[in-house]
């Protein structure tokens, strides 16, 4: 089948100072991938063409760009599913250094912020692993499948209005040991989210859940974060 593929294009090097778009029809099978197009365009048609991919399974998260208006992984994207007219841009909110590559150092900076590691100075008495019940990692287990593609922090309105807000990925990785039983680092972290910028800045309006290419129930998650905060507890 034939693919009108629509891409954005910003190169301030280049004399590309505002933003534009070239147009490409690409064959392609049903079953191809967003970035399989993306590859061919690149190889045969424009070599000047930039973005980021790695893995390309869908693991590593670095090739998030909206895909016909959607936060979605380019490697995840098969055209049988976006259809055969695609516009691929960058992802909002994120100053766009050429093409499809963002500044991520911000969302970076923010995921820092949060400690996203275990903090626990407590050596067991054993001196080996410090033991989780199925239950206590069950708690957690949800939110550990974030792969920072920051899909859900730039589909989200406040965060969009306020850069400043720290966003629901740097959220759901403080939900990730706030409440792992073996951290004991919760009440710093809930700290800094009860602040202006933090938790309290989301409005629900679950772009987050649906934009998130790993299934995590991001809005649910950011719901057990504010509820620690107001309670005290962490069941």
């Amino acid at each position: 089948m034939l693919v009108h593929l629509r891409l954005f294009r910003y190169n301030p090097e280049a004399g590309r100072n505002k933003p534009s778009y070239d147009t490409y029809n690409v064959e392609a099978d049903p079953t191809d991938r967003v970035l399989d197009l993306m590859e061919h365009v690149k190889a045969y048609n424009d070599p000047t063409l930039s973005f980021r991919r790695s893995c390309a399974h869908g693991v590593c998260g670095s090739d998030a760009m909206r895909i016909n208006g959607r936060n979605l992984l380019a490697c995840k994207a098969l055209v049988q599913d976006v259809g055969t007219e695609i516009t691929v841009e960058p992802i909002l909110g994120m100053k766009v250094i050429k093409d499809f590559i963002v500044d991520m150092e911000p969302f970076f900076e923010s995921y820092r912020s949060l400690s996203p590691f275990l903090i626990n100075d407590d050596i067991p008495e054993d001196g080996k692993e410090r033991r989780q019940s199925i239950e206590q990692r069950e708690r957690f287990d949800d939110t550990t499948k974030c792969i920072l593609c920051a899909a859900c922090t730039t589909s989200c309105p406040s965060f969009w209005s306020d850069e400043a807000y720290v966003g629901p990925a740097t959220i759901v990785n403080a939900h990730r040991f706030i409440f792992d039983s073996r951290d004991n680092g919760a009440e710093g972290r809930l700290e800094r989210l009860s602040e202006e910028m933090g938790v309290w800045r989301c409005r629900t309006a679950f772009n987050c859940t649906e934009a998130c290419p790993r299934e995590i129930h991001v809005t649910q998650a950011i719901a057990e974060v504010k509820k620690a905060i107001t309670s005290g507890r962490l069941d």
